[in-house]
């Protein structure tokens, strides 16, 4: 009955909007307490002076009226469902705190720097490079830096690549060949 109603009020708080013309744009609605208050969640560019609308809100469900303004990870914690890897979306089912994510992150994985692959339902960079970046962190702390020498028992070179995840390092040798060695 809630969710009916929500959707009802939805579409009652998106016409007022049209009407009073405020640059916001609804999210979604959440009641609380059993619907004794009303959560109209939105998103905007700028602060929207939006006292009008919760008058008219107020007076047309005669019950407590919150506004919340969210971001775009907050939007899509709220409505989005399956991300394309399948999975339910990283902030909506495990990430409690949304923490920034950096294209640090995405060059440490090696993932592809394509915006459109590496972003998310919200147009934000994935949340599951912040989640992996720990691991990667950690398994590349065992690695060796590029352009430093390093010798094993049979091999001495140059480091010019790595790689993280399999542990692998690939050395330039003195007669100018590559060699690959697991760490």
């Amino acid at each position: 009955h809630l969710q009916n109603s929500a959707r009802e009020e939805g579409a009652f708080a998106r016409q007022q909007i049209r009407e009073l013309n405020l640059a916001m744009r609804l999210v979604t609605v959440e009641h609380l307490l059993g619907g004794e208050r009303i959560i109209f969640y939105f998103s905007a560019e700028t602060r929207v002076d939006f006292r009008e609308l919760v008058r008219r809100l107020a007076a047309q469900f005669r019950t407590r009226i919150e506004m919340r303004q969210v971001g775009a990870r907050d939007e899509a914690r709220l409505v989005a469902d399956f991300e394309r890897c399948g999975q339910r979306c990283c902030c909506q089912q495990y990430l409690k705190d949304l923490k920034p994510v950096s294209m640090r992150m995405a060059k440490t994985q090696k993932a592809t720097l394509d915006p459109s692959k590496i972003s998310g339902r919200c147009s934000r960079l994935m949340c599951c490079l912040r989640y992996e970046d720990q691991g990667y962190e950690e398994l590349r702390k065992l690695l060796p830096r590029k352009n430093i020498w390093v010798r094993t028992e049979k091999l001495i070179g140059r480091v010019v690549d790595t790689q993280i995840i399999t542990q692998l390092v690939r050395l330039w040798l003195p007669d100018n060949t590559l060699a690959v060695l697991a760490n």
